[in-house]
C-alpha cells in the first residue's frame, strides 16, 4: 500500500505527495498526458523527439543538467505510446533544485534551433540503431501496421519513418509544446523524504505562477473489430528464425485485465509455463519462447514470440506452435497454478516498490489513467483472478479470425 495526499493548484497542476521518512532521498516524477499515439500520422516520432528537447534549455535555464549534477542529482525520462515521463532524484535537502528545474522548463523552453538539429540527430541516429541496422529490430515497425488499420499504435514511439523527424520545424515545435505541456495536461509527483506542507508551499512558489494552457481533448480513431487472420513474412540476415503472434485484448484499466495477464504468465512468463515447457523443454522446437501483454492504456495486445531451434523449420514451428496454442486453451489447470502465477505477480508489485522512484512513477501513472489510488487495487485485483475468468479469456482471445503472425527468417 503506497500512502499519498494530493492537492490541485489553481491552474490545474495536480500535485500527489508521497512521505517516507526512512530513505535519505526526494524524487519528483512529471507526467505529461501525451504519447505517440496523440500524434499527426504525417509526423510521427514527434512526442519522443520532443522528451530529447525537453533536455536542451528552458527559459532560465541553458544547461538542464548542470545545476542537477553540482546538487548530486540525477534524471531521465521516457515516451510510451501513451504519456511522457521525466523523473529527478536528488538528495531530500535539494528537492528545491527539481522544484525549479522542473518549472522552468513546464513554463518555456528556449526553442533552440541548435537544440533542435543536435536533437534531431541523436534520435534519428538511435532509429537506425534501434530499428533499422540491429536484428530483428524493425519487428514492430512493420508489424504494428499490420495489427492496428487504424489507432495510432500503428507505429512505435520512435515513429512510423526518419523523414517524419527528418522535417519537424520549429513552429512544429513550438505548437507541440503550446498545446501538451501545460499544467492542466501534467501530473506532479514528490515522494521520499519530504512532507506534505513542504511540497505545498514549493509547488505554489514554482508552479502555480504557469499559466494553466487548456487540457487537449483526445479524440483518437476506434481500431475496428479484428475479423479476419493477418499475417506477413520478413527475411533478413539474423541469427534465427522467429515467430511472433500478437492478439488483440483489453487496455491497460479495463475489466479483465487482470485475468488476461495471469493467461499469459499461465503460458509463457517463464520456465514453468505451459509454453515454455512444451515448445523448448519436452519438444525442443524452440529455444525459448514467451507471452506477455502490452498493457497499454487502449486496447493492446497479447504477444507470443518464439526463436526457432536451428534443426526445426519455420513451417513446422509454427504448426506446433498453433497446436500448442489449441492445447493451452482445452488444458485444465488448477487452483495451484493459478495461485503460482498469482504470487509471482503479486511478488513484482512488492519488488517494484521498494524504490521510492519507482512508487512516485506508479502514482502518477495511475493518476494519468484517472484514479491515483489504482496504484494501491493491483494486488486485489489479481487476487480475485479466478479460474473460470482465465478460460473466459482463454477462448475469447484465441480464436479464428483474431490472430496476427509474424515469421521473420533468416537469408
Amino acid at each position: 500500500m503506497i500512502s499519498y495526499q494530493t492537492f490541485t493548484l489553481a491552474n490545474g497542476l495536480q500535485v500527489i505527495v508521497h512521505e517516507d521518512p526512512s530513505t535519505t532521498l526526494a524524487v519528483m516524477d512529471v507526467i505529461y498526458d501525451v504519447g505517440s499515439r496523440d500524434e499527426d500520422p504525417e509526423r510521427t516520432g514527434f512526442a519522443h523527439l520532443f522528451e530529447h528537447l525537453m533536455f536542451g534549455g528552458s527559459a532560465n535555464i541553458p544547461n538542464y543538467d548542470a545545476p542537477l549534477q553540482q546538487v548530486g542529482g540525477e534524471n531521465n525520462a521516457f515516451t510510451t505510446p501513451d504519456l511522457t515521463n521525466y523523473y529527478i532524484s536528488v538528495p531530500y535537502q535539494n528537492i528545491e533544485t527539481a522544484f525549479w528545474l522542473e518549472s522552468d522548463r513546464m513554463m518555456q523552453l528556449a526553442f533552440n534551433p541548435q537544440s533542435l538539429e543536435v536533437q534531431r540527430k541523436v534520435v534519428i541516429e538511435e532509429f537506425k540503431q534501434r530499428y533499422l541496422n540491429q536484428p530483428y529490430g524493425d519487428v514492430w515497425l512493420k508489424f504494428r501496421p499490420l495489427i492496428y488499420e487504424k489507432h495510432p499504435y500503428r507505429w512505435p514511439t520512435i515513429g512510423a519513418e526518419i523523414k517524419h523527424i527528418e522535417e519537424a520545424q520549429m513552429e512544429d515545435v513550438k505548437a507541440f509544446f503550446n498545446r501538451y505541456y501545460v499544467p492542466s495536461n501534467a501530473i506532479l509527483v514528490v515522494a521520499g523524504k519530504v512532507t506534505f506542507d513542504q511540497v505545498k508551499a514549493l509547488s505554489e512558489k514554482w508552479f502555480a505562477p504557469i499559466p494553466s494552457g487548456e487540457k487537449p481533448q483526445r479524440k483518437l480513431p476506434i481500431e475496428p473489430v479484428q475479423l479476419v487472420d493477418r499475417r506477413m513474412e520478413i527475411e533478413a540476415q539474423v541469427p534465427s528464425n522467429r515467430i511472433y503472434k500478437a492478439y488483440p485484448v483489453v487496455g491497460r484499466y479495463a475489466d479483465g485485465y487482470h485475468a488476461v495477464d495471469m493467461l499469459s504468465d499461465l503460458m509463457g512468463r517463464n520456465e514453468s509455463s505451459f509454453l515454455y515447457e512444451k515448445l523448448v523443454q519436452n519438444e525442443r522446437i524452440f529455444d525459448s519462447i514467451s507471452a506477455s501483454q502490452t498493457g497499454s492504456t487502449d486496447p493492446g495486445l497479447l504477444i507470443i514470440s518464439g526463436q526457432v531451434a536451428d534443426s526445426i523449420s519455420l513451417e513446422e514451428a509454427e504448426k506446433a506452435l498453433d497446436e500448442a496454442i489449441s492445447q493451452f486453451v482445452a488444458f485444465e489447470f488448477t487452483e495451484e497454478d493459478l495461485q503460482r502465477v498469482k504470487n509471482q505477480g503479486e511478488a513484482s508489485l512488492v519488488f517494484g516498490e521498494v524504490e521510492v522512484l519507482n512508487r512516485a512513477m506508479n502514482l502518477a501513472m495511475a493518476a494519468n489513467a484517472g484514479h491515483v489510488n489504482y496504484v494501491n487495487e493491483e494486488a486485489e485485483k489479481i487476487a480475485q483472478v479466478t479460474m473460470e475468468e482465465v478460460n473466459f479469456w482463454s477462448k475469447k482471445i484465441f480464436v479464428e479470425g483474431k490472430s496476427n503472425t509474424l515469421l521473420y527468417k533468416k537469408c
